[in-house]
């Protein structure tokens, strides 16, 4: 693994946005380039307990992001964090993990190989030194620094005591953007989060909803593969307007394994969207 770089306040290469906090840190301690926090920055947090519903909303809005030119700033937790990181490299984006232990130490110890792959081509961030395990207080700390570094923070689901409201209260004092996925009224995951409605954080209904906050637009749709005979009929059954996936493999005429196969690879090239609602529908 690349060594860490030490970035002290003052130095050229400080990332400006954190100066904005009441105190930013002395010394920060990197592995990647810091070219990733040029351009569209947005983080995407939530709880580490995220259901089905979350993390597939996740995936869709994370990888709509990464692929119209965003960075990604997540803090590599399990859940939400990790999905969000994994969605911005699959689209061939960028992703910057904020830790909350020295940037060489992978954690939890089940994220070891998306560590890596952030290390190979993203950005990996603390302020602890290397070799530094986390401690009561690093995790709430690095919040902060998630909210500096992003133009607009994204809850995706969040309970009553989730970590991720302290990276939403950070960014409203800072006076940043703040974006919610809307959730049941009834989950405790989005208990914490939908109370961010009272605060005016913004509704995200779509990704086009989290892309117009950053005022960026889709990425350019790819031609499906003309090798791939199931994304070809994927491609047709979609002319006839958007459907869900039930209906999709009907029309296509295909099992539901290899039409989720094919409905993957069409919206990580930014040929389709999948809706919050399940609808899948040509971009």
């Amino acid at each position: 693994m690349t060594a860490a770089v030490a970035i002290a306040r003052g130095d050229d290469d400080y990332p400006a946005a954190l100066l904005d906090l009441p105190e930013p840190p002395a010394i920060l301690w990197r592995i990647g380039s810091l070219d990733l926090l040029q351009g569209p920055v947005v983080a995407i947090v939530g709880t580490r307990q995220a259901t089905l519903y979350g993390e597939r909303v996740t995936r869709e809005i994370a990888g709509a992001l990464a692929r119209a030119g965003a960075s990604v700033v997540s803090g590599m937790a399990r859940g939400i964090d990790g999905v969000a990181h994994v969605a911005a490299l699959d689209a061939g984006g960028r992703t910057v993990a904020v830790l909350g232990t020295g940037v060489d130490i992978a954690y939890p110890p089940s994220h070891r190989a998306l560590h890596r792959r952030i290390a190979t081509s993203g950005l990996l961030l603390s302020e602890l030194p290397p070799g530094a395990h986390s401690h009561g207080g690093s995790f709430p700390q690095r919040n902060r620094l998630i909210a500096a570094l992003a133009r607009l923070t994204i809850i995706v689901e969040a309970p009553i005591k989730s970590g991720a409201l302290i990276t939403a209260r950070h960014a409203l004092d800072l006076n940043r953007d703040v974006g919610v996925i809307p959730g049941p009224i009834d989950a405790p995951q989005s208990e914490g989060s939908n109370l961010l409605f009272r605060d005016g954080a913004h509704p995200i209904t779509s990704a086009a909803d989290a892309l117009s906050l950053l005022g960026l637009t889709p990425a350019a749709r790819t031609l499906i593969d003309p090798n791939d005979p199931d994304q070809r009929r994927v491609w047709q059954a979609l002319r006839a307007g958007p459907a869900d996936l039930d209906t999709l493999c009907h029309r296509a005429a295909l099992p539901v394994q290899r039409c989720l196969a094919a409905v993957t690879a069409l919206e990580l090239n930014g040929s389709i969207e999948c809706a919050l609602t399940g609808e899948v529908r040509m971009r």
